[in-house]
Parts: structure tokens; C-alpha cells; sequence
């Protein structure tokens, strides 16, 4: 009888010094944008958040369903929320009852981003609102920017410097 080698199939897994998985790259893929984010807010400071969801709300998200215009965050006994979004359900008929589709959901931050986003929203005039969410590796993140409204005057001057700097970027790419 012939022996054959034994032979592992498993994938390497990279360990170093920084931890499990260091050595790995993590993808990015935007699900969801706030559009609207950009031309309503000047956005002074981004944070990274983590999301606590149900399993179907993470399926619905990879499916890139949901909305976050009109969502904000706040931050109330020492713990971030992401009010006003809404996640409707992956498959409707299989949800438990009494699901609903835009109820608060806890955000996963450090006591330090906790404690800096607290007195961002003590200040009066600044906001913070979900810019967009992405996979980072297998996990699901929530960008979010502290932010500062903008008057009507103020959204047009973007949109005007916006054009004039997409038409000068066509003029020089032709030649």
C-alpha cells in the first residue's frame, strides 16, 4: 500500500506583533452613502464606528438597502446612537414581528471618540451625521463626521466651485 504526504489545505493565517490578522489587508466596499451629507454640512472630523445590528439587517446592508439621509448621532449616558436610519428587513415575510425598520442602534466607539464626540455636540452649530457604510474585511463599519450646516448661499458657491473644477478637469484631460 502507497502512503501518500499528508497535505493541509487550510489557508496560511499572518500573525504578528500588532495582533490576529495584522498581516492581512482589509477591503473596503461603500454599501450605503449620505449623499446629501456633503452638500448639507461641511464635515470638520470623521470617526470610524462599528454598528450593533441583527443578522438580517447585516444581510440587507450587504445588499446595499437602507437609508441614511436624514439619520444623526447622539450620544446619551456615555454611549453613541445612530438615530433615523433606516434598515428594512432582508426578507420581509421571514422577519420577526415587531421589526422596525429605523429603530435606534448602538454605535461601537472608544470612551476617548465617546468623550470628543460629546463635546463636539455640546457646541452649539455642530451636528453628527453618518457619512456612509462599508465593509472593512468581513466586518460591517459606520463612517460618521462631526459637522457644521450650511446656509442656502453656501451650497451654491459648492456646487458652483464643483462645476467650474469638473470643467477645467474635462479641458485638460482633452488635451
Amino acid at each position: 500500500m502507497i502512503e501518500l504526504p499528508y497535505v493541509s489545505y487550510r489557508q496560511p493565517q499572518y500573525h504578528s506583533k500588532a495582533g490576529y490578522g495584522a498581516g492581512k489587508k482589509a477591503y473596503y466596499m461603500s454599501l450605503i452613502e449620505n449623499k446629501k451629507a456633503h452638500l448639507n454640512y461641511e464635515i470638520l472630523e470623521e470617526f470610524e464606528a462599528g454598528i450593533e445590528l441583527l443578522g438580517p439587517e447585516v444581510k440587507s446592508l450587504r445588499n446595499k438597502l437602507g437609508k441614511l439621509e436624514g439619520a444623526h448621532i447622539t450620544i446619551r449616558g456615555g454611549e453613541a446612537y445612530l438615530i433615523g436610519a433606516s434598515i428594512p428587513p432582508y426578507q420581509a415575510g421571514n422577519m420577526a414581528e415587531g421589526y422596525e425598520p429605523a429603530r435606534n442602534r448602538k454605535l461601537l466607539l472608544t470612551k476617548k471618540e465617546i468623550v470628543a464626540l460629546g463635546e463636539h455636540e455640546s457646541q452649539k452649530g455642530l451636528t453628527i451625521v453618518p457619512l456612509r457604510v462599508y465593509n472593512k474585511g468581513r466586518n460591517l463599519k459606520l463612517s460618521i463626521g462631526v459637522a457644521r450646516g450650511r446656509k442656502k448661499y453656501d451650497k451654491r458657491a459648492v456646487l458652483k466651485e464643483r462645476d467650474s473644477k469638473r470643467d477645467i478637469d474635462r479641458t485638460l484631460k482633452n488635451k
